[in-house]
């Protein structure tokens, strides 16, 4: 796609780079759902065409891993209820994934320990499957004589592959139901958007349509014990088993795992992002990294699908009247931001995370600064380890390596000083997804990746003033950060909360250890009455002879 460049003067800060909208998001009010019809039919399409058959629905569960707020899972009990036939949840565990350890991974399973026993309450069973997918839910769709497959919606590359391998393996019709987005992807646009001002005006026309509540769940019909049964899950071998893999990059303790927690993240008191003391910071003070409490930090539960943005909209849009300026601003950035990500991921499916995917202006900026003298060059193992001359900086890496989370805005800093301080851009775009899908809670997802698009390879945005290194791409610099929040303050934050880190994980590994030390000193020096002296195995063998 190719677009000019007007010049633009560029404040050293980024000035704009709030992403803040003058015509934000503004949902309706909700409306009941079609009279007989759970969801709408437009959020669904067929992966594979055919004729559903008289057996259970399988809900192939992957992105949207929650049983509330869901679109997939209502779609796969309606389509059920036309047959009176059961529905069952799948999960397919892969080994590894795009980089995860095991913050991500025991965030994700301990989720799904929570969501088990509640699908199975409500009489739907819940199959956690290890392995590739292309070959575990071919097989569980056979055993179970299943008529019809349904899966959740992503953009990106590795799950669409697995989709494509299910969807030519299985003998019955697949649907996808974009479960994430409030309005679906191929419904906003049938093309990539240019910029958040191109689409924001199609998702608002859609709005009234599908910013809408959900509709109770309906119970399906028994799975009947002649069907095969979800084999006993061990959640804690597990658990262990990827925290020892992924040890590297550890679990993290400020957000809490599962469908719950997200609810109460979202809405549970006066901590919550809609307490109004909270909602009423958003306005005014989330550019400002030094005052956390101000973001959402939603983050996790979406990225996971343990809370619905959906549902996140809705319980927003009714506070519209004392807070407006939040609600819209949160909206802007929920929706209209979020689905922009979607849409261009979708659309690029084979480059979104490539400068080949920039615009024709930014790949010609770029090769025409790449030979540019850079003032510092660091190695990604130096960036790793948050190695530069730069104290705002390494805050920000040192905040995403210990808590799995950096400030929004310094999200942007961080990824345009990644340009600034490596060899190419394409050596810098690597290092920001390597580390973006490593540390990050919400890492692997659409808006991880635009993120680092958009700060090294100007998506979604236009040509700047030109300037080395960065040709046309827009700059930020320490000093334009100075100008607008307390590098201080939050400098402070971040090593206050990383030492806090590292003594919780040491009192962890002391615990660990000493249970361990207690339980190996218990297998080596059994109690006394258990050491078998010649005399008193004779004397056993005696008492005995003696009983017999």
């Amino acid at each position: 796609m190719s677009s000019p460049a007007p010049k633009r003067k560029a404040d050293g800060a980024a000035a704009g780079a709030s992403r803040t909208s003058k015509k934000p998001a503004a949902p309706a009010p909700p409306a009941a759902a079609p009279a007989g019809q759970l969801v709408n039919p437009k959020r669904l399409r067929m992966l594979k065409e055919g004729q559903q058959g008289p057996g259970p629905v399988i809900y192939w569960m992957s992105r949207d891993q929650r049983m509330r707020d869901n679109w997939a899972l209502l779609y796969a009990l309606e389509r059920a209820a036309e047959t009176a036939a059961p529905v069952a949840v799948a999960f397919n565990l892969v080994p590894a994934f795009l980089g995860a350890g095991a913050r991500q991974f025991v965030f994700m399973l301990k989720g799904l320990q929570e969501l088990a026993p509640r699908l199975t309450a409500a009489g739907i069973p819940f199959f956690l499957l290890q392995g590739e997918p292309g070959e575990t839910l071919p097989q569980l769709v056979a055993d179970t004589g299943a008529g019809l497959l349904v899966t959740d919606y992503s953009p990106l590359r590795l799950g669409r592959t697995w989709k494509q391998q299910v969807s030519a393996a299985v003998a019955v019709p697949v649907a996808e139901v974009d479960a994430h987005n409030v309005v679906p992807v191929w419904v906003a646009s049938d093309k990539r958007e240019y910029a958040a001002r191109t689409i924001r005006p199609k998702i608002q026309a859609k709005l009234p349509e599908f910013l809408r509540e959900y509709p109770p769940q309906p119970r399906p019909a028994p799975w009947g014990e002649a069907l095969p049964q979800p084999p006993p899950i061990d959640w804690e071998a597990l658990l262990a088993e990827v925290r020892s893999r992924g040890a590297a990059v550890p679990e993290v303790s400020w957000a809490v795992p599962g469908e719950d927690a997200g609810a109460a993240a979202l809405m549970g008191g006066p901590a919550s992002f809609l307490s109004p003391a909270r909602l009423a910071l958003y306005a005014t003070q989330r550019n400002d990294p030094g005052v956390p409490q101000a973001l959402s930090n939603l983050s996790p539960w979406l990225h996971f699908g343990q809370l619905a943005p959906q549902r996140a909209a809705l319980e927003a849009a009714k506070l519209r009247g004392k807070h407006r300026e939040s609600v819209e601003g949160f909206l802007e950035e929920l929706v209209i931001r979020r689905e922009l990500s979607d849409n261009y991921c979708h659309h690029c499916p084979d480059t979104y995370d490539s400068l080949d995917a920039c615009y024709d202006w930014a790949r010609q900026t770029l090769r025409d600064h790449a030979g540019d003298k850079r003032e510092f060059v660091y190695t990604r193992a130096q960036l790793e380890a948050a190695s530069t001359h730069d104290e705002l900086w390494n805050a920000a890496q040192l905040e995403m390596v210990h808590r799995g989370k950096m400030h929004g805005f310094m999200r942007m800093y961080w990824a345009k000083k990644i340009l600034e301080w490596t060899a190419s851009p394409e050596e810098a775009l690597a290092a920001c997804i390597y580390l973006n899908d490593k540390y990050f809670l919400d890492g692997r997802d659409p808006n991880g990746y635009v993120g680092c698009m958009w700060s090294i390879g100007g998506l979604h945005d236009q040509g700047w003033g030109e300037r080395p290194v960065f040709g046309k791409i827009r700059y930020m610099n320490y000093a334009g950060c100075k100008r607008k929040f307390d590098i201080a303050k939050y400098v402070s934050w971040v090593n206050k909360e990383v030492a806090a880190i590292k003594r919780e994980q040491a009192a962890g590994s002391s615990s660990q250890a000493a249970a361990a030390a207690a339980g190996g000193a218990a297998a080596a020096s059994p109690p006394v009455a258990a050491v078998f002296t010649k005399a008193a195995a004779a004397a056993a063998a005696k008492k005995a002879a003696r009983k017999k």
